[in-house]
C-alpha cells in the first residue's frame, strides 16, 4: 500500500504522468509493478479498486451549492459619485483674453 501512495504522489507531482493517456499510464504502472487494484482503477477509469486497496470507504458526494449572495442573480449596480471638480478660475480666463487681444 505504501508503494501505491508513493505512486499516487509521483503521478500527482509530474504533469506528464498526471495528464497522460490511459495507455501510457498503464505502461508506466506495469514498469513499476503497481498493484493490480491500481492498474484496474486506471484501466476502468474508476477509483473503486484503488479505494478498496487503500481501505477507503466511498465518500457520498453532495452537490455543491453556491454561497449566499454569489449566485447568478444580477447584482445591483450602484452609481459611484464622481468627485467634485473645481471649476476653472474665470478671472484668469478673462484676463488671458484681454492680454491676447493687445
Amino acid at each position: 500500500m505504501t508503494d501505491t501512495i508513493e505512486l499516487l504522489e509521483a503521478i500527482g507531482s509530474d504533469a506528464s504522468l498526471r495528464y497522460a493517456q490511459t495507455d501510457e499510464l498503464k505502461d508506466v504502472l506495469e514498469l513499476v509493478n503497481a498493484s493490480a487494484e491500481f492498474s484496474a482503477a486506471v484501466t476502468l477509469g474508476d477509483g473503486a479498486p484503488l479505494r478498496h486497496e487503500l481501505g477507503i470507504q466511498q465518500v457520498q458526494q453532495t452537490p455543491q451549492t453556491q454561497a449566499p449572495g454569489h449566485g447568478d442573480e444580477e447584482e445591483e449596480e450602484t452609481d459611484v459619485p464622481m468627485p467634485d471638480q473645481p471649476e476653472p478660475d474665470r478671472s484668469s480666463l478673462s484676463s488671458a483674453k484681454r492680454d491676447s487681444s493687445h
